[in-house]
């Protein structure tokens, strides 16, 4: 039996990418039974007779999958902020991160509209970019106008599925539309009255991108904490769990125990103050959570 790959979802159909060929395939009624979903990024076994007649047999397993957007097997989130238009916000990233992290989804950071900062908002980014690599995460300062970093940021995708997110009027579709022209998303300017975009993207879709796959989407829907627990959070902040190591108590949660690592390097200024910052408020968040029966 033929195998290959969802690239799109749509309408109750599954467009299959099989040895260079796109098939359209529907899925058995078996999967519904067993409330088995088939999703963009899976790698699957079907048959078809022709290109537009396929049906979808089996589901290899997955090695993740993300509810919003619906797809699975991701190698790499980038995720996309500007630095201007809308105004670049660390704790905003932080959520996405910690998402992220929780998936085991390697991020990229991606600013963009570099070319619209001031020279002093250009020096911010780039003390946060050192900041966030310090922390280990990789970040390329970009624009859309100039291709500045789009060099940068091409090796990143190569044989590789990658999902775009990040908040509306970022530039995605624009950073998309210069690595690949002939796309021409849709792109929409920042409503003056609300300060974000609007979503222009209506399904996941799997794009040939940079010798890799990426994922338009209308990016996370929900960024909330629903899954993740107050002990969970300390392994999505990876300078914290590295120094939580020499924490005297075990399970430390870094608020009010004594001999705390991690309270001492943020006074050492060896963890910005702003990452511990949000470390609490998301725990709060989490410990505040109404239990789901």
């Amino acid at each position: 039996m033929p195998k290959g790959k969802i690239i799109k979802a749509l309408s109750g159909f599954y467009y299959v990418l099989s040895e260079g060929q796109i098939i359209q395939c529907r899925g058995r009624g078996v999967f519904r039974k067993n409330k088995v979903t088939p999703l963009v990024g899976d790698e699957v076994v079907f048959q078809a007779e022709n290109e537009t007649d396929g049906y979808i047999l089996e589901v290899k397993d997955r090695k993740n999958e993300l509810v919003r957007p619906p797809i699975a097997n991701v190698d790499q989130a980038i995720l996309v902020f500007s630095s201007v238009e809308p105004e670049f916000s660390t704790v905003l990233l932080d959520r996405f991160l910690v998402l992220i992290e929780y998936n085991r989804i390697d991020p990229l950071i991606c600013v963009t509209k570099m070319d619209l900062a001031s020279s002093d908002e250009v020096a911010k980014m780039k003390e946060f970019a050192a900041q966030y690599e310090a922390v280990g995460y990789p970040v390329i300062l970009t624009s859309s106008e100039t291709e500045a970093g789009i060099e940068q940021l091409l090796p990143y995708l190569k044989d590789k599925i990658s999902v775009f997110a990040g908040q509306s009027g970022v530039g995605k579709s624009s950073l998309l539309n210069v690595i690949r022209p002939d796309l021409d998303l849709k792109t929409n300017e920042i409503s003056s009255s609300l300060g974000r975009g609007k979503h222009t993207t209506r399904h996941v879709e799997l794009i040939s991108i940079g010798d890799g796959l990426i994922a338009d989407t209308p990016g996370f829907s929900s960024l909330e904490f629903l899954e993740i627990e107050a002990e969970d959070l300390n392994y999505c902040f990876p300078e914290i769990e590295k120094v939580s190591e020499d924490c005297k108590f075990r399970g430390c949660l870094h608020l009010s125990e004594p001999k705390c690592a991690v309270k001492e390097a943020v006074e050492n200024n060896e963890i910005p103050a702003y990452r511990y910052e949000h470390y609490k408020d998301f725990l709060q968040e989490i410990k505040d959570r109404k239990p789901r029966y």
